[in-house]
């Protein structure tokens, strides 16, 4: 299950994790981030114990969507050891998706 991050949880959740990170930047509003949910929780549960799913909502968190220059979303962003690994913008199948990984 992918997991909700917010700007106090994110360093624990994303930055601080052993395993590789993909989180979703998206906002309840936007329709692409809509059809991008299930996929999500697809991979999150078929991928558990290998990648963890994180979802940060851009619009209760502007400070993280800044921070990672999320100008466009659904925004994907790959995490490993801490840091930026890989980014997607945009809908896309789950494969396109786990190629980040």
């Amino acid at each position: 299950m992918a997991v909700q991050v917010n700007e106090s949880s994110f360093k624990q959740e994303v930055l601080d994790s052993t395993l590789p990170v993909l989180v979703d930047f998206w906002a309840p509003w936007c329709g692409p981030c809509k059809m991008m949910g299930p996929v999500l929780e697809e991979i999150a549960g078929e991928q558990e114990g290998k990648l963890k799913v994180c979802k940060v909502n851009v619009d209760e968190n502007p400070n993280l969507a800044q921070q990672y220059g999320i100008m466009s979303i659904p925004n994907f962003i790959m995490f490993k050891d801490g840091k930026p690994a890989g980014q997607k913008i945009g809908a896309m199948s789950k494969e396109e998706l786990l190629s980040l990984a």
